[in-house]
């Protein structure tokens, strides 16, 4: 059995796609328009396929991020890079507690989701 992605429902989805593909680097993998109902966005990294499905539901409806969804993680070659870009976007994030002698940022997405971005071990 292999992983194939984690879906997440999005209200707005040329935010979250700018969100995905400018600050994350991720790359738009597949697309299916379903009609009325939905249309679904396949995003992967520069090594997997499809990582994050995005669903845009075109009925309106409104969502509430549950607390049982911890968050998404990634790993990232270069963190401050990384961090630099989302000031210059205005993005606010949350370091980790240097006493912990970890090194990774929290980020929310358009929707609210959390995002974590871990600095890649060597």
């Amino acid at each position: 059995m292999r992983y194939a992605h984690t879906m997440i429902r999005v209200k707005n989805l040329d935010a979250s796609l700018a969100f995905y593909t400018e600050v994350l680097d991720m790359t738009e993998t597949g697309r299916k328009d379903i009609g009325e109902e939905a249309t679904l966005v396949y995003l992967g990294d520069d090594t997997e396929g499809k990582i994050v499905e995005l669903t845009h539901n075109k009925d309106g409806r409104e969502y509430t991020l549950g607390n049982q969804f911890g968050h998404l993680a990634f790993t990232t070659p270069d963190l401050e890079k990384l961090v630099k870009k989302i000031e210059r976007r205005g993005l606010s994030y949350r370091r980790s507690r240097p006493e912990l002698n970890s090194h990774y940022i929290f980020i929310k997405d358009p929707d609210g989701y959390d995002i974590e971005i871990l600095q890649a071990k060597d």
